[in-house]
């Protein structure tokens, strides 16, 4: 598919010949709801252009429902018009991404515009820029999803985002406290993610009675997740930490984990501690990082937790650094009835029949519940 974003303004006009010779303008005799639909797909600042091209086109981007802004325009006087001209009434997305400290201003004034408008799904980043939310961003009854980046996170008032579903913070900064009072005010709360943010230490979601989904990624020691988490409501957990494995004070409800190191670690107490808090789960995902290191526990004779996991994924490559890890994980899971490993040839040994010789070391009767699916991947 072109990339219409590219295409210059005085190309969007398309005319063809009728019978009588006259040229039609097929796309402006297109609703509005449908150009602004199409607009939607484009760079708010190509729909803005779109005005310069006839009286037709000229409020056309007015009641487009999606705007989306960067800083190399957010200063050009022509954006910034743009709210008095806007006439939407509803806004279902906005984009704003700025790296300038010179931009704030301007930034209070878009986040007071989208929320008026009733915004429903946002997303800001704020790159080498020290900016601090105004208050009113942080009374929206109308959000269902928002994704923040690069943002500092300390709420001096209240938060009420009474429908907002969907929180993404990516390498935000976010205390303990300032954390617990943005989930107060997020009742409806469904998925949380965090990726590589600092600062929090203790997740605590016991009164995010609606909460189901928590990823947590630290692709860096230098990045702190939270070292703690406590989510009793939670149906599926997606773990990926640096070096050190984060502990799980209440998952009690957990069906589904996905659990990973980005770095291969030494052995550590917490990494056995974490997997009997997982032990009642039926869907497991295990990456070749934590193979490794139950490995290692598995030749040092420690005892592995007896797993409840019905369907076992084994995201690693298949050599002898994982075999001990994936044999001990096997042979205490009696109720396994799907395994899935997704893996790679290695130069060694073909991968088949590795896996093959780590079934055939565990007990006979658990071969006959346990069903083999191997995907090659490059």
């Amino acid at each position: 598919m072109a990339d219409v974003s590219a295409i210059p303004a005085r190309r969007v006009r398309s005319r063809s010949h009728g019978g009588d010779g006259a040229v039609v303008d097929t796309i402006s005799g297109l609703p509005d709801v449908i150009l602004q639909h199409i607009f939607t797909y484009i760079p708010t600042k190509y729909a803005i252009r779109t005005s310069l091209l006839s009286k037709r086109w000229r409020h056309v981007w007015c009641d487009t429902p999606s705007l989306s802004f960067n800083s190399s325009i957010l200063n050009d006087a022509w954006i910034n018009q743009t709210p008095t001209g806007y006439t939407a009434p509803k806004m279902m997305h906005f984009h704003l991404k700025s790296d300038k400290n010179h931009d704030a201003p301007h930034i209070d004034k878009w986040l007071e515009l989208v929320t008026s408008r009733h915004v429903e799904n946002m997303v800001l980043s704020f790159l080498l820029l020290k900016y601090s939310f105004p208050d009113f961003f942080y009374v929206n009854p109308c959000l269902k999803k928002l994704t923040l980046k690069y943002c500092d996170m300390s709420p001096e008032c209240s938060v009420s985002w009474t429908s907002l579903k969907k929180l993404s913070l990516v390498r935000c900064s976010v205390s303990d406290e300032s954390m617990a009072k943005i989930l107060s005010g997020c009742p409806v709360l469904k998925s949380l993610t965090l990726n590589r943010c600092h600062g929090l230490s203790y997740l605590d979601l016991s009164r995010s009675l609606r909460l189901r989904t928590v990823v947590v990624v630290e692709r860096s020691s230098s990045v702190t997740g939270p070292k703690v988490i406590e989510a009793p409501h939670i149906h599926y957990l997606y773990l990926r930490y640096a070096q050190f494995p984060c502990t799980l004070v209440d998952v009690s409800s957990l069906t589904e984990a996905d659990v990973d190191t980005n770095e291969v670690i030494t052995y550590s107490d917490k990494v056995m501690n974490m997997l009997e808090k997982l032990q009642h789960v039926e869907k497991l995902t295990f990456g070749g990082n934590l193979l490794q290191v139950l490995s290692v526990a598995q030749l040092r004779g420690v005892p592995f937790p007896m797993f409840e996991v019905k369907a076992l994924t084994l995201k690693t490559r298949i050599f002898h650094y994982v075999n001990p890890g994936i044999k001990g994980v096997l042979q205490n899971s009696h109720d396994l009835k799907k395994l899935t490993v997704h893996t790679i040839h290695c130069k060694t040994k073909p991968a088949k029949q590795l896996v093959s010789s780590i079934w055939l070391s565990c007990p006979g009767d658990q071969i006959m519940r346990s069903v083999g699916i191997l995907r090659q991947s490059a």
